[in-house]
């Protein structure tokens, strides 16, 4: 019941994806990531450096030959459970053209091969 409630939040229908990021923090600190989900408003990354909820970065997203920096918000972050890996949820600002395209066909292409994820 539980897992239908949370499903219902959501606005846009998240995908599993592979791709290899790089977090930017405010300071120049880089933080490597990989993306986990991805969806049109936001995505889930890994990494072995917390960043704090509520800071704002730039997420360098390489998916094949195609990269694309994006502003995000960190919104939620999961302790890594011993294991030394922290998850986060971050959600997209505002985008250029061109980086909502570059999304946009991310998500096309995920769309045509993949079912939605709608659990956590």
């Amino acid at each position: 019941m539980a897992q239908a409630a949370y499903a219902v939040k959501r606005c846009h229908p998240r995908f599993p994806f592979s791709a290899e990021a790089e977090a930017v923090l405010r300071d120049g600190t880089s933080v490597p990531a990989q993306v986990l989900e991805l969806s049109a408003r936001g995505c889930y990354i890994d990494a072995l450096n917390p960043v704090s909820v509520g800071s704002e970065v730039r997420l360098r997203i390489s998916h094949g030959l195609s990269t694309c920096e994006l502003p995000v918000k960190v919104i939620y972050l999961h302790s890594g459970y011993g294991l030394g890996i922290y998850g986060m949820g971050v959600v997209f600002g505002e985008m250029a053209p061109e980086q909502r395209s570059e999304v946009e066909s991310w998500i096309r292409e995920l769309s045509a091969t993949q079912s939605v994820k709608i659990t956590n």
